[in-house]
């Protein structure tokens, strides 16, 4: 069913919707990747696809824009694919069911991949267009940006003349970016020793909570379900009463978790004890998160009791103390940007497994010295622990231009368009501007997009009439001469 038939601009939200019939979760993204392909061969454009599955497509300019210089209009293919516990989809086979809500479209029960399926829409109804007018287009589609760049990181752009790119990876509208900061992934893992118990068994989960971008919404301090599981283990692990059978929180280290569950042994005839000391943890925590994330909860399920493996007391301890005093969230702000945050990690996903514990971090700065301190800090946290940590992923920040034309053009459009000015900015999170800035010399690079609520989640919101004025807007910037 085309359930964005009727929207405007048509072109642009039928390949959205195309898209979205696509699974195109990070790590899954070679049949949308091959749907590119065929879309520029059957158009005959040149298009080279490379073995990492990104996707380059040139179209030549129209009449009378042959001087004026390329433009590189540049998004990413996957998207963070997340859905409700009880979302009866695979994500790895299935696309995804769009749903229209008055200026909004979203997916049932799952992520909708408008980070940053729009930017793919967005260029394939360019590309698709031969009443418009433009230069020479050179589109840039990466895999894998929401896994640490690794598209961005691994391709070969030498064959481009460009030297001014329009990234649409944006989800604000009216704001330009023009800087980011730089990241990357920290893994964990934690050996641990198991011992059998006798006692009664309650699943604690961690609910309710906003979630959201681990870069964009980080300085909104909303709660993280992971980092609120570790508080309460730590409560619980000032008496021997407690221990852990299982744990597990998170979906994605770039988004902030929304939930997160352990299996809790409690010792007999300390049952009393261990619901007190949740339901103070509980309220403690929505005190302090009343105004901020008001929707937290914990939930406490009791199961069978009896004989259970579960952690030593000795890794129990470990543990949660990895998980309370692991930092996490804001970790400076700029002394030079307003607002802007300066450092910030995000204890994304948490795991117990059979051979260890395992901890996924995004870790960001717009300084690098300041990223390389909060890697070595967490490293040092963790082999305090008997731990190890892998870093990947690492990218560079995209800096500030001070003297940018393509800017000033693009600001200069803006203002003419809407009767006001568009807000320069730079952005506390990653996009794929620094590390191509790297690979093609003098590059001048804007980012934008259509507005957006809640991108990582299972609550993300495309809006409609933001993302034709933003359409409309990239189509003005395209026709400069």
């Amino acid at each position: 069913m085309d359930v964005l038939r009727n929207l405007n601009p048509q072109k642009v939200f039928y390949y959205f919707e195309q898209i979205c019939r696509i699974p195109h979760g990070s790590g899954n993204v070679d049949r949308l990747s091959d749907y590119l392909v065929d879309f520029a061969r059957e158009r005959k454009l040149v298009c080279i696809q490379d073995e990492l599955k990104n996707v380059i497509i040139i179209k030549e300019a129209t009449s009378g824009y042959e001087d004026v210089p390329p433009i590189i209009l540049q998004g990413h293919m996957d998207m963070v694919a997340v859905k409700k516990p009880e979302a009866d989809i695979d994500m790895e086979t299935e696309g995804l069911e769009l749903k229209v809500d008055g200026d909004y479209i979203y997916a049932e029960n799952t992520s909708l991949g408008g980070d940053d399926g729009i930017a793919v829409a967005y260029a394939l109804a360019i590309l698709d267009d031969d009443s418009l007018k433009h230069p020479r287009l050179e589109i840039i589609i990466t895999v894998d940006e929401e896994v640490g760049m690794d598209g961005a990181r691994g391709i070969d752009v030498s064959m481009l003349k460009g030297k001014r790119m329009l990234n649409l990876d944006s989800e604000e509208e009216g704001i330009l970016w023009a800087g980011c900061a730089g990241g990357a992934r920290v893994d964990w893992e934690v050996p641990v020793t198991w011992e059998q118990r006798t006692g009664s068994t309650y699943e604690v989960s961690i609910k309710g909570l906003l979630g959201g971008h681990s870069g964009a919404e980080i300085d909104k301090e909303r709660g993280n379900a992971d980092w609120l599981l570790g508080r309460l283990l730590a409560d619980l692990c000032e008496s021997d009463d407690f221990s852990v059978a299982a744990l597990e929180g998170g979906l994605a280290d770039n988004a902030i978790p929304r939930e997160a569950t352990a299996t809790i042994t409690v010792n007999c005839g300390k049952e009393s004890e261990f619901i007190k000391t949740v339901k103070n943890a509980e309220t403690e925590i929505k005190q302090e998160l009343q105004t901020k994330d008001p929707g937290f909860f914990i939930e406490v399920t009791k199961q069978e009791s009896g004989d259970i493996r579960c952690l030593t007391k000795e890794a129990i301890k470990k543990l949660s103390y990895l998980l309370f005093c692991a930092p996490n969230g804001v970790q400076a702000m700029s002394a030079d940007i307003e607002g802007l945050v300066e450092t910030s990690l995000n204890m994304g996903i948490v795991k117990l497994e059979e051979e260890g514990f395992k901890v996924q971090f995004s870790v960001r700065s717009s300084l690098e010295s300041s990223k390389r301190v909060l890697i070595k800090k967490l490293k040092s946290l963790v082999e305090t622990a008997g731990g190890t940590q892998e870093v990947r992923g690492d990218y560079p920040g995209w800096a500030y231009q001070v003297h940018s034309p393509f800017r000033d053009m693009a600001v200069d459009v803006y203002r003419k368009m809407f009767g006001k000015e568009p807000e320069i900015q730079a952005i506390h999170a990653g996009l794929e501007c620094g590390l191509l800035s790297a690979k093609i010399p003098g590059l001048e690079c804007i980012s934008i997009g259509p507005n957006m609520k809640d991108i990582h989640t299972t609550e993300e919101r495309l809006s409609i009439s933001s993302t034709e004025r933003v359409w409309n807007y990239v189509l003005e910037i395209l026709s400069q001469k």
